[in-house]
């Protein structure tokens, strides 16, 4: 092994926000902003994400539950829903995608 390379690729890859898993460039990503742009959010901080979490986050949350309540990312992973996707997840390899798991929220209009 030539010097400078470990077996640990998290160094050599941005790492997800919410998962902690590494994020190669071949794997769907995201930004997501932590206040919902439709909630004051723009020009905000954002996080990369693995997409596959992003859109966890989207299924699970409203926008104003997003800005009111989940507006980091300690509240985000403290959340039931997102903390047993984080889990399951996190046995996943990096590259891993599928269909979000579990019911959609019901959107209010």
């Amino acid at each position: 092994m030539d010097k400078g390379q470990g077996d640990n690729h998290r160094s050599e890859h941005p790492v997800c926000a919410l998962c902690g898993r590494s994020i190669p460039p071949e794997v769907p990503q995201s930004l997501h902003h932590l206040v919902p742009k439709l909630r004051g959010g723009k020009g905000g901080p954002v996080v990369l994400l693995h997409h596959i979490c992003h859109r966890e986050i989207h299924a699970s949350l409203t926008e104003s539950e997003l800005a009111r309540n989940f507006n980091t990312i300690e509240a985000l992973r403290a959340h039931p829903r997102l903390a047993r996707f984080i889990d399951w997840v996190a046995r996943r390899p990096p590259d891993f995608a599928s269909k979000v798991p579990g019911a959609r929220r019901k959107t209010r209009r």
